[in-house]
């Protein structure tokens, strides 16, 4: 079975989010944790590697992204937005 169009519509490759955890040390389980609102280790490995999420999903995880970034003492300039994390 080859990979049909659907498939590609729904990865969308790795996504930045992925990088700007990978380069302030933070594991999915750490967003999870900071998220305020129900998220699993799974969505959070689904998002870095691009796999097509709800906008509603996308926000929780910028919103989660925020927190824990907070929680840490990191600096950032701004609070980070879907379209930051997301190339989609």
């Amino acid at each position: 079975m080859g990979m049909g169009q659907d498939e590609i519509e729904r990865n969308m490759g790795v996504q930045p989010l992925d990088g700007i955890m990978t380069e302030h040390e933070l594991g999915n389980h750490a967003l999870v944790a900071a998220s305020t609102e129900p998220m699993t280790h799974k969505a959070v490995q689904r998002a870095r590697k691009g796999r097509r999420l709800t906008k509603h999903m996308k926000q929780r995880m910028a919103d989660a992204l925020n927190l824990l970034m907070k929680q840490q003492g990191k600096e950032i300039e701004r609070p980070w937005v879907v379209k930051d994390l997301f190339t989609y």
